[in-house]
């Protein structure tokens, strides 16, 4: 950066294209080469993951009987999936076109971070408290009654966001807008600007807290009512005959299965999916010196980790209609009565048209 100053003095007046060329040479391109096709796939995604998601809003909004503890759960994540669809990539897809200047200033850029870190981080803090929900009902079922209902779940929600936003606080302070001397307004790129080192650090610990340990934790729960719903379905009482205090009948047994099995698809798609992205981070925070060959390998995960970072924004409400039959049900239901609503709509303002002539 120094060097790129000092030559910048000793060089003769500039000219537009003598500006451009030393920004380039200290930002980089204003425009990523691969803007095109990502905005493409970018594009696909949005518009699968915007109409999925809403209609899971609007099914679990609409039918009482969907109003459960684990749905409430859902529609936190569905709601974190909208807020990343509606601001997180049209932002990105922005730096893609056009990387510099950062037109939104000094709270643009602290808004920018901390949404999409308070995002981030609820997304998974709602993932774990669901896979906790779901064990909760599987494997002791005896403590649904205090610890599975809407009012439980409400408050687990309440903390998983304001947990979320307090910890998304570190790494909004860490950034602003950062501007060469004497190009202010051109070069103004939203950024890291306290030590690095502080950054690279709390990236290592929120990968460690908020992806490696709750996996782990989510894997283990999982693993755990794999085990106990064998051992149910293979006990002869199964096929309704147990009297036992802490025994289900026979198609609510069915129902937990076929719920737990959808979550659990959630679940790893969701940790496959975002593996990419903090793999990104951690390669980013733990390389000091870079080569070119470590560069365009660093491209290209990074291209991949926010294709699938966004995808599984817009994979759940397929996961649900393929796994769920209420949320299937659900869904046919919804779309029929948009579709009536639309022929409804149509005939009259048709009427209302003819009828000025």
């Amino acid at each position: 950066l120094i060097k790129c100053f000092i030559s910048r003095l000793l060089a003769p007046p500039s000219s537009s294209s003598s500006s451009s060329d030393l920004l380039f040479q200290i930002l980089g391109p204003k425009q990523s080469p691969l803007a095109l096709p990502i905005a493409s796939v970018y594009l696909l995604i949005f518009l699968t993951g915007l109409s999925g998601n809403l209609l899971t809003c609007a099914v679990i909004a609409k039918h009482r009987k969907m109003r459960t503890p684990t749905n409430l759960y859902l529609l936190s994540l569905a709601a974190c999936d909208l807020l990343l669809l509606l601001v997180a990539m049209p932002l990105e897809l922005y730096d893609l076109w056009q990387n510099y200047p950062f037109p939104f200033g000094e709270a643009g850029c602290y808004l920018k971070t901390f949404l999409f870190e308070t995002v981030c981080f609820s997304s998974i803090l709602s993932v774990t408290a669901l896979s906790a929900e779901r064990y909760v009902a599987v494997v002791h079922p005896l403590k649904t009654r205090h610890l599975s209902t809407n009012r439980h779940a409400r408050r687990v929600l309440g903390g998983v966001w304001l947990a979320s936003m307090a910890c998304a606080v570190p790494n909004t302070l860490l950034h602003g807008v950062y501007r060469l001397p004497e190009r202010a307004e051109e070069s103004a790129v939203c950024t890291v600007l306290r030590p690095l080192w502080v950054y690279k650090l709390l990236i290592q610990v929120t990968t460690v807290c908020f992806y490696l340990v709750p996996m782990a934790v989510i894997s283990a729960l999982y693993l755990v009512m794999a085990v106990h719903l064998r051992r149910e379905r293979s006990a002869p009482g199964h096929q309704g005959k147990s009297c036992s205090p802490g025994a289900r009948p026979q198609g609510e047994g069915g129902r937990h299965r076929q719920v737990t099995k959808m979550l659990a698809v959630v679940v790893a798609v969701f940790g496959l999916c975002w593996a990419p992205f903090h793999a990104e981070r951690l390669l980013w925070s733990s390389v000091s010196q870079w080569t070119d060959a470590m560069h365009g390998v660093y491209q290209w995960v990074h291209i991949l980790s926010g294709v699938l970072f966004y995808l599984s924004s817009a994979v759940n409400p397929l996961i649900y209609s393929l796994l769920s039959t209420r949320f299937r049900q659900g869904f046919r239901q919804l779309c029929l009565f948009c579709s009536a609503l639309a022929r409804f709509v149509r005939p009259s303002s048709s009427m209302n048209t003819h009828s000025y002539f």
